[in-house]
């Protein structure tokens, strides 16, 4: 036997109270998946902002530009590059990390903001792991050694033995203090037993301005924006950091050839604000995967000695954790410090 219902205007109340109630935690859990039901379907709405935390016209740069190239008619939205130098990466990573998490706002990091700076810099603004999470990994690619022609040295072993005759003389730029120019070049003296002075610049392009006029003596820098001074005869390339000849330079040799073990690369990668819509940090990851696999930008990176990557967040996780551990490594042995 079923029992009555309670029709009590006591009962009433409660119920009334209860389906008020109900209505509003289904109002809460509509909004909430509002803004992720939004961030999927209408992003982007307004301009996508993408920071480059050194100089115009370094590798940095290219990249960034020539992804931001192919992005733009895929999102159908403009993508704007922002240049924004100093401290070896750490004041445009800074401005990202602090940005709103709200999908218009990315960096294009680097071994430096992402793995070195950390070890390198006696007090940080950001987080590197806490506030910036991966998007996409966008290239590798080799340094190279370069030296102007008129230092008079035509190999690595011929820089050893200039160096070594003029203890604390010669000068070696890099695009800035973290980069994997500087930490290149300090596991370099390291393993040759020299001492070189280092210049630190906010980007390749102006070290590479020196470095042609004969300001400095040399540098280890990324090879997309080496190379068109190598080509034109501006500079001399010595030795590449990978552990093999690169497809561009093919009668360069190694570093490694007179300094067995040595080996240095760089890579490029997309990070955004921690908090970013994880929607959003998915279909950018794909779109930047699929433009990776377009044979002309593969041609147009290779062109350039870089390598395209591609993949998900979670495979550029892996390998930034895996780098950190790499170059907290290399900073220690080298004992780089930030000058």
């Amino acid at each position: 036997m079923s029992r009555p219902l309670d029709d009590t205007p006591r009962a009433r109340q409660h119920a009334l109270a209860r389906r008020r109630a109900l209505a509003a935690a289904a109002g809460l859990a509509a909004a909430s998946a509002a803004p992720r039901a939004l961030a999927q379907s209408d992003w982007p709405s307004k301009p996508v902002r993408i920071v480059v935390p050194f100089a115009a016209g370094g590798t940095t740069d290219i990249v960034t530009r020539t992804i931001a190239e192919q992005l733009g008619p895929v999102l159908k939205q403009t993508l704007v590059v922002e240049n924004r130098a100093g401290a070896g990466g750490n004041v445009g990573a800074e401005a990202v990390a602090k940005s709103a998490p709200d999908g218009y706002t990315f960096l294009m990091g680097t071994p430096g903001t992402q793995a070195i700076n950390q070890f390198l810099f006696p007090k940080m603004p950001y987080d590197t792991e806490k506030d910036l999470i991966p998007v996409s990994f966008c290239v590798r690619v080799p340094n190279v050694m370069i030296v102007p022609p008129s230092l008079g040295v035509k190999s690595i072993d011929d820089l050893i033995a200039l160096a070594r005759s003029r203890p604390g003389k010669l000068t070696y730029g890099s695009p800035g203090n973290g980069s994997t120019g500087q930490l290149s070049t300090e596991l370099f003296k390291t393993r040759a037993k020299i001492f070189v002075t280092h210049i630190p610049y906010r980007g390749s392009a102006p070290m590479l301005s020196d470095l042609m006029g004969g300001q400095i003596d040399m540098s280890i820098d990324n090879l997309p924006s080496a190379i068109p001074h190598i080509r034109s005869g501006k500079l001399l390339a010595l030795g590449v950091t990978s552990s093999t000849p690169n497809a561009q330079l093919p009668d360069v040799r190694p570093i490694a050839a007179s300094l067995p073990g040595y080996e240095a690369e760089s890579w490029f990668v997309l990070v955004a604000p921690r908090g970013t819509p994880e929607a959003i940090v998915q279909r950018l990851s794909a779109e930047v995967d699929r433009i990776l696999k377009k044979p002309e930008v593969i041609e147009r990176f290779r062109g350039l000695g870089a390598e395209p990557v591609g993949g998900t967040p979670a495979d550029l996780a892996k390998h930034i954790a895996a780098e950190t551990r790499k170059w907290k490594e290399v900073v220690r042995i080298s004992g780089a410090k930030v000058d």
